[in-house]
């Protein structure tokens, strides 16, 4: 008689147990919050990855904008251009764009040749000169037309993504390495627009 109201003891501590609903939420909230956490991540970081693929874009629509402005230009105006245009990327500072400007002269001949009349170009925060003037260049064929002024702007960057990033610039490891250096570029082409041609004097 003793045995068996000991297990009918037990039997209804069990079943009170397998009742009680109190820790149910608690761990299904532990299960659930890492889950939306990440979910959280990979939002905030497509929208700004989307938000700096076009910025990097405006880069190259603005440079060539203001350079196609001006009648003459010299190293220094292009280079505040092209300041101009990386701090538009404000605020993601994980890494720095390239800017290249190269005018482009296509010539008066029966077989015109496409050539690099000026060039200018910013990797971070050093300025120097791109492509040797009078160098061969490619334009896409639809812009091949005899006698014709070019500047053609590329703007490009390496997004970091905030998870791959670090302010020491560490090697990231394993599945984020992927992930750590996001292509992003853009080229334009556009025409003078106060002038036929656009001089650099000291490029």
């Amino acid at each position: 008689m003793h045995s068996a109201g000991a297990l009918r003891g037990i039997s209804a501590k069990v079943e009170r147990f397998c009742r009680d609903r109190r820790g149910v939420a608690a761990i299904e909230f532990a299960f659930i919050v890492p889950v939306l956490l990440i979910m959280y991540f990979i939002t905030m970081e497509a929208s700004q990855a989307i938000e700096t693929s076009k910025k990097v874009s405006r880069i190259g629509s603005m440079v060539a904008d203001l350079v196609t402005q001006q009648q003459t230009v010299v190293k220094a105006n292009l280079d505040a251009i092209m300041q101009i245009g990386t701090s538009t990327l404000q605020p993601y500072n994980r890494s720095t764009p390239s800017i290249i400007i190269t005018a482009i002269q296509i010539t008066d001949e029966a077989t015109p040749k496409v050539q690099v009349a000026w060039s200018r170009k910013v990797v971070g925060t050093t300025y120097s000169a791109d492509a040797a003037v009078g160098s061969i260049a490619t334009v896409p064929a639809t812009l091949k037309i005899r006698n014709t002024f070019l500047v053609r702007v590329e703007s490009d960057l390496g997004y970091k993504p905030i998870i791959t990033w670090s302010a020491s610039n560490s090697q990231t490891l394993g599945l984020t390495s992927a992930f750590s250096n996001i292509s992003m570029s853009e080229t334009y082409y556009l025409r003078p627009r106060r002038s036929p041609t656009i001089p650099c004097s000291d490029c």
